[in-house]
Protein backbone atom coordinates (compact mmCIF):
# COMPACT_ATOMS: atom_id res chain seq x y z
CA UNK A 1 0.00 0.00 0.00
CA UNK A 2 1.54 3.35 -0.79
CA UNK A 3 2.71 5.66 2.03
CA UNK A 4 0.35 7.94 3.45
CA UNK A 5 0.57 12.03 2.94
CA UNK A 6 -0.81 12.50 6.21
CA UNK A 7 -1.59 10.35 8.87
CA UNK A 8 -2.38 10.77 12.48
CA UNK A 9 -2.52 8.26 15.36
CA UNK A 10 -4.28 8.31 18.21
CA UNK A 11 -3.85 12.46 18.34
CA UNK A 12 -5.44 14.27 21.07
CA UNK A 13 -5.57 18.11 22.00
CA UNK A 14 -6.62 19.65 25.14
CA UNK A 15 -7.39 23.07 25.77
CA UNK A 16 -6.69 24.74 29.50
CA UNK A 17 -9.72 27.38 30.26
CA UNK A 18 -9.06 28.60 33.78
CA UNK A 19 -9.72 25.02 35.79
CA UNK A 20 -11.51 23.46 33.09
CA UNK A 21 -10.26 21.36 30.42
CA UNK A 22 -11.92 21.01 27.10
CA UNK A 23 -11.02 18.04 24.75
CA UNK A 24 -10.83 19.73 21.60
CA UNK A 25 -9.74 15.95 19.93
CA UNK A 26 -9.68 12.47 21.62
CA UNK A 27 -7.55 9.69 19.72
CA UNK A 28 -8.01 10.93 15.88
CA UNK A 29 -7.01 8.17 13.69
CA UNK A 30 -6.63 8.63 10.09
CA UNK A 31 -4.40 8.33 6.46
CA UNK A 32 -4.81 10.65 3.67
CA UNK A 33 -3.41 9.43 0.60
CA UNK A 34 -2.20 11.15 -2.41
CA UNK A 35 -4.25 12.87 -5.10
CA UNK A 36 -7.22 12.26 -3.52
CA UNK A 37 -9.46 15.12 -1.92
CA UNK A 38 -10.84 14.19 1.33
CA UNK A 39 -13.53 16.64 3.13
CA UNK A 40 -13.90 17.08 7.22
CA UNK A 41 -17.14 17.66 8.21
CA UNK A 42 -19.39 17.83 11.63
CA UNK A 43 -20.63 20.29 14.00
CA UNK A 44 -19.51 24.46 14.93
CA UNK A 45 -17.01 22.69 18.06
CA UNK A 46 -16.44 18.76 16.46
CA UNK A 47 -12.79 20.06 16.30
CA UNK A 48 -12.42 20.35 12.59
CA UNK A 49 -9.91 23.58 12.58
CA UNK A 50 -7.92 21.98 15.45
CA UNK A 51 -7.38 18.98 13.00
CA UNK A 52 -6.54 20.81 10.39
CA UNK A 53 -4.09 23.48 12.31
CA UNK A 54 -2.04 19.93 13.77
CA UNK A 55 -2.01 18.35 10.57
CA UNK A 56 -0.52 22.44 9.29
CA UNK A 57 1.59 22.35 12.19
CA UNK A 58 0.44 25.23 13.09
CA UNK A 59 -0.76 24.01 16.56
CA UNK A 60 0.90 20.45 18.18
CA UNK A 61 -1.30 17.66 19.61
CA UNK A 62 -1.44 17.16 23.52
CA UNK A 63 -1.00 13.38 22.56
CA UNK A 64 -0.30 11.48 19.88
CA UNK A 65 1.47 11.29 16.39
CA UNK A 66 1.26 13.65 13.16
CA UNK A 67 3.42 12.55 10.09
CA UNK A 68 3.30 14.74 6.96
CA UNK A 69 4.81 13.13 3.92
CA UNK A 70 6.53 10.42 5.45
CA UNK A 71 7.97 13.05 8.37
CA UNK A 72 7.06 12.82 12.24
CA UNK A 73 6.74 16.03 13.10
CA UNK A 74 5.02 15.67 16.35
CA UNK A 75 8.14 17.06 18.25
CA UNK A 76 9.34 19.45 16.02
CA UNK A 77 10.28 22.94 17.27
CA UNK A 78 8.83 26.21 15.52
CA UNK A 79 12.04 26.72 13.03
CA UNK A 80 11.13 22.88 11.74
CA UNK A 81 7.54 23.11 11.36
CA UNK A 82 8.53 26.21 9.89
CA UNK A 83 10.24 24.43 6.99
CA UNK A 84 7.57 21.79 6.60
CA UNK A 85 4.94 24.26 6.22
CA UNK A 86 7.32 25.76 3.40
CA UNK A 87 7.76 22.67 1.44
CA UNK A 88 4.73 20.63 1.94
CA UNK A 89 1.84 22.28 2.65
CA UNK A 90 -0.23 25.31 1.60
CA UNK A 91 -2.92 26.81 3.56
CA UNK A 92 -6.59 28.24 2.19
CA UNK A 93 -8.48 30.63 4.08
CA UNK A 94 -12.46 31.36 4.48
CA UNK A 95 -11.61 35.06 4.49
CA UNK A 96 -8.38 34.94 2.10
CA UNK A 97 -5.74 36.86 4.26
CA UNK A 98 -4.39 38.41 1.22
CA UNK A 99 -2.46 41.65 1.47
CA UNK A 100 -4.48 44.59 0.54
CA UNK A 101 -1.57 46.66 -0.02
CA UNK A 102 -0.21 44.35 -2.32
CA UNK A 103 -1.80 42.94 -6.53
CA UNK A 104 -2.77 40.11 -6.94
CA UNK A 105 0.42 38.95 -8.89
CA UNK A 106 2.77 40.52 -5.44
CA UNK A 107 0.58 38.51 -3.05
CA UNK A 108 1.10 35.14 -5.19
CA UNK A 109 4.90 35.93 -5.64
CA UNK A 110 5.49 36.67 -1.78
CA UNK A 111 5.78 33.48 -0.55
CA UNK A 112 7.99 32.13 -3.47
CA UNK A 113 10.34 35.32 -2.43
CA UNK A 114 10.57 34.13 1.17
CA UNK A 115 10.98 30.78 0.46
CA UNK A 116 14.38 28.79 1.97
CA UNK A 117 14.85 26.61 -0.96
CA UNK A 118 13.34 28.21 -4.30
CA UNK A 119 12.49 26.29 -7.15
CA UNK A 120 10.51 29.41 -9.04
CA UNK A 121 11.17 33.10 -10.47
CA UNK A 122 8.78 34.72 -7.85
CA UNK A 123 6.64 36.85 -10.75
CA UNK A 124 6.99 34.06 -13.28
CA UNK A 125 4.90 32.12 -11.47
CA UNK A 126 2.86 33.98 -9.45
CA UNK A 127 1.88 35.47 -13.61
CA UNK A 128 1.87 31.00 -14.62
CA UNK A 129 -0.39 30.26 -11.98
CA UNK A 130 -2.55 33.29 -11.86
CA UNK A 131 -3.11 32.83 -15.96
CA UNK A 132 -4.13 28.95 -15.07
CA UNK A 133 -7.19 30.08 -12.76
CA UNK A 134 -8.97 32.03 -15.32
CA UNK A 135 -7.26 35.89 -13.84
CA UNK A 136 -4.78 36.73 -16.24
CA UNK A 137 -6.77 40.35 -16.46
CA UNK A 138 -6.78 40.78 -12.56
CA UNK A 139 -2.91 40.57 -12.15
CA UNK A 140 -2.41 44.32 -11.39
CA UNK A 141 -5.61 44.65 -9.33
CA UNK A 142 -5.33 44.82 -5.53
CA UNK A 143 -7.88 42.71 -3.06
CA UNK A 144 -10.73 45.55 -3.09
CA UNK A 145 -10.62 45.66 -6.47
CA UNK A 146 -11.18 41.89 -6.98
CA UNK A 147 -15.05 40.01 -6.15
CA UNK A 148 -14.56 37.49 -3.54
CA UNK A 149 -14.37 34.69 -5.53
CA UNK A 150 -11.60 35.91 -7.72
CA UNK A 151 -9.79 36.80 -4.12
CA UNK A 152 -10.16 33.03 -3.02
CA UNK A 153 -8.63 32.08 -6.48
CA UNK A 154 -5.67 34.54 -5.64
CA UNK A 155 -5.25 32.72 -2.18
CA UNK A 156 -5.37 29.44 -3.89
CA UNK A 157 -2.68 30.40 -6.13
CA UNK A 158 -0.80 31.82 -3.31
CA UNK A 159 -1.01 28.57 -1.84
CA UNK A 160 0.35 26.92 -4.82
CA UNK A 161 3.46 28.91 -5.11
CA UNK A 162 5.67 26.79 -3.84
CA UNK A 163 4.37 23.44 -5.18
CA UNK A 164 3.36 22.24 -1.79
CA UNK A 165 2.36 18.28 -2.51
CA UNK A 166 -0.58 18.96 0.22
CA UNK A 167 -3.11 21.76 0.40
CA UNK A 168 -5.24 22.05 3.42
CA UNK A 169 -8.50 24.22 3.10
CA UNK A 170 -10.82 25.69 5.80
CA UNK A 171 -13.83 26.50 4.76
CA UNK A 172 -12.79 27.76 1.58
CA UNK A 173 -16.12 28.48 -0.12
CA UNK A 174 -18.19 29.44 3.02
CA UNK A 175 -17.38 33.77 2.22
CA UNK A 176 -18.78 33.18 -1.28
CA UNK A 177 -22.12 32.90 -3.37
CA UNK A 178 -22.93 29.91 -4.66
CA UNK A 179 -21.34 30.78 -8.21
CA UNK A 180 -17.89 31.82 -6.77
CA UNK A 181 -17.81 28.71 -4.69
CA UNK A 182 -18.34 26.68 -7.76
CA UNK A 183 -15.71 28.13 -9.45
CA UNK A 184 -13.33 28.22 -6.56
CA UNK A 185 -14.45 24.26 -6.53
CA UNK A 186 -13.67 23.44 -10.12
CA UNK A 187 -10.08 25.21 -9.64
CA UNK A 188 -9.41 22.79 -7.04
CA UNK A 189 -10.87 20.03 -9.03
CA UNK A 190 -7.90 20.84 -11.84
CA UNK A 191 -5.44 21.37 -9.58
CA UNK A 192 -5.80 18.02 -7.85
CA UNK A 193 -6.06 16.75 -11.53
CA UNK A 194 -3.44 18.36 -12.89
CA UNK A 195 -0.95 18.30 -10.46
CA UNK A 196 -1.68 15.07 -8.00
CA UNK A 197 -2.13 17.28 -5.34
CA UNK A 198 -3.75 15.89 -2.14
CA UNK A 199 -6.27 18.39 -0.65
CA UNK A 200 -7.63 18.24 3.13
CA UNK A 201 -10.80 20.65 3.17
CA UNK A 202 -13.23 21.62 6.23
CA UNK A 203 -16.93 22.10 5.31
CA UNK A 204 -20.17 22.62 6.96
CA UNK A 205 -21.54 22.53 3.18
CA UNK A 206 -23.43 19.11 2.37
CA UNK A 207 -23.09 19.68 -1.09
CA UNK A 208 -19.53 20.32 -1.23
CA UNK A 209 -18.67 17.06 0.81
CA UNK A 210 -20.33 15.31 -1.60
CA UNK A 211 -17.83 16.18 -4.03
CA UNK A 212 -15.22 15.00 -1.87
CA UNK A 213 -13.06 11.48 -2.74
CA UNK A 214 -13.82 10.35 0.87
CA UNK A 215 -15.38 12.60 3.93
CA UNK A 216 -14.35 12.27 7.49
CA UNK A 217 -16.44 13.04 10.31
CA UNK A 218 -15.49 14.32 13.78
CA UNK A 219 -18.05 14.82 16.33
CA UNK A 220 -17.07 15.85 19.82
CA UNK A 221 -13.58 15.58 18.67
CA UNK A 222 -13.66 11.83 17.61
CA UNK A 223 -13.98 10.39 13.87
CA UNK A 224 -17.87 8.50 13.73
CA UNK A 225 -19.25 7.12 10.79
CA UNK A 226 -21.87 8.25 8.15
CA UNK A 227 -21.83 12.62 7.24
CA UNK A 228 -22.75 14.97 10.12
CA UNK A 229 -22.84 18.78 8.93
CA UNK A 230 -25.58 20.17 10.83
CA UNK A 231 -24.53 23.54 13.13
Amino acid sequence: MAQAVIHTQDITRELKLGTHTIHALRGVNMSIYQNEMVGIVGPSGSGKSTLLGIIGGLDSPTDGIIEIDGIDITHMNEDQLTEIRNEKIGFIFQFFNLIPTLTALENVALPIEFAQNRRHKPQKRAKELLDMLGLADRLHHRPNELSGGQQQRVAIARALANDPPILLADEPTGNLDSKSGATVMSALNTIRDESGTTIVLVTHDPNLAQRMDRVLTLVDGQMVDGLVTNE
